[in-house]
């Protein structure tokens, strides 16, 4: 995503919560046992524009199949909101594409419903997907897509991947004093900061969101925000800002942080595979490598998220939403054709394992992200971005790290109910 509202990568080694979650008591989905060959009705999927063009072919093929009408609607704009919205005044779809990270507030509205998979069906995809559409135990969407951040490099600037950020900002800097470049790097935050783009430094430098609970889920009675860790996360981040070594600067924006890079004016970009079509058409030589962490410190994590499918809890078809997405979601074509429409890692393995020889940069994304963590998708998880990236913001720009976090925490955690 070119800036936060949703979320990463596939092959991750992070443990599945809940494993045994969201499984029917047979070797068939309940969506198969209640909805096979249904006839009649009509199923009404909202989707993104592009992801709309990708699924006609296959709701339409869903359709005659099950003889039914499909209709793939496509919503450019405030997807998530305009679902919530449709859905409580009894208005809104079948099933609904969109982000991980909606899961919480979708459940916390009773919008959707938990999707029902068999535990073979669930091997099918990496553990990670799987973990991030689960929530509260319950698995409530079927994921299609994973991404994450990465360190995109101009190979011809930088033709060696920096080990550690202190690394890449010397490199950087040498380019800029022989004017090969115009920033250090490329990392967008913008006036308001950005919760996502940075969060592999925070972590590195020992700063946290939320803590787990015993049962690995994400508890939002342990706000990171504002504890001695984030403070002293924000001190390092705060010696690479405009008072310090100017790798990180307020006018490097999510709308043109890839442009700079492209135009040659930055060798290092953090970004994610949305990033890599605009360098294959500005001729870009380009390598992927992880997000380089702090010198001593921790391993820098992106967040993960992921695409899925769910399924609208006052949909007029829910029967057949629920065949749709656990029974055709789940072919390895559909998660191809989507991956065609916007290159992001498929969460369907088989799917994954087809198109990564045509595409090597799969497999570094993947690399980058394998110890990456799923974002959050609690509800609590709404309170961070806006306090979070405007404190983000203002200590790059030089605000007291200690003073700036520490009130972001406070308002945080007023939001929290």
């Amino acid at each position: 995503m070119r800036i936060r509202t949703a979320g990463v990568v596939a092959v991750l080694g992070l443990a599945l919560a809940a494993s045994g979650c969201g499984d029917s008591g047979s070797d068939k989905p309940a969506a198969e046992q209640s909805a096979t060959k249904a006839t009649g009705g009509k199923l009404v999927i909202w989707a993104d524009d592009k992801r709309t063009a990708a699924l006609k072919p296959f709701a339409e093929e869903f359709g005659k199949e099950n003889g039914v009408t499909v209709e793939v609607q496509a919503v450019s704009k405030d997807l998530q909101t305009n679902f919530v919205t449709a859905s409580q005044q009894g208005s809104g779809p079948d099933a609904v594409v969109g982000a991980h990270d909606w899961i919480g507030n979708l459940v916390q509205n009773g919008a959707i419903d938990p999707v029902q998979l068999t535990a073979e069906q669930k091997a099918g995809f990496n553990e990670t997907a799987v973990k991030a559409v689960t929530f509260n135990g319950q698995l409530y969407g079927v994921p299609y897509a994973t991404e994450n951040l990465a360190l995109i490099r101009n190979t011809e600037l930088a033709p060696e991947a920096p080990k550690t950020i202190e690394d890449l900002v010397t490199a950087g800097k040498k380019l800029k004093a022989e004017k090969k470049a115009s920033e250090i790097l490329c990392l967008q935050s913008g006036q308001n900061g950005d919760a996502y783009h940075i969060y592999p430094l925070y972590s590195s430098a020992g700063g946290y969101l939320f803590g787990t609970a015993a049962n690995g889920d994400y508890d939002p009675k342990d706000l990171g925000v504002g504890k001695p860790e984030s403070i002293a996360a924000f001190q390092k981040i705060a010696k690479l800002g405009e008072k310090g070594e100017g790798a990180l600067k307020r006018s490097i924006t999510g709308e043109n942080s890839i442009a700079t890079f492209t135009g040659k004016k930055c060798a290092f970009l953090v970004s994610g595979p949305w990033a890599v079509a605009d360098a294959k058409k500005a001729g870009i030589k380009y390598d992927i490598s992880p997000v380089p962490g702090f010198a001593g410190g921790k391993e820098a994590q992106p967040f993960v998220g992921v695409q899925a499918f769910y399924v609208a809890a006052k949909g007029k078809n829910k029967a057949l939403a629920q065949e749709f997405v656990t029974n055709y979601v789940t072919k390895p074509e559909l998660a191809v054709a989507l991956y065609q429409a916007e290159p992001r890692p498929p969460a369907l393995t088989a799917a994954f394992d087809q198109v990564k020889g045509e595409d090597p940069d799969l497999a570094k994304f993947s690399e980058a992200g394998k110890n990456g963590q799923v974002l959050p998708a609690i509800p609590a998880m709404a309170a961070i971005w806006d306090p979070f990236g405007k404190a983000e913001a203002a200590i790059i720009g030089g605000a007291d790290p200690a003073k700036t976090i520490t009130a972001a925490g406070k308002t945080i955690q007023g939001q929290i109910k």
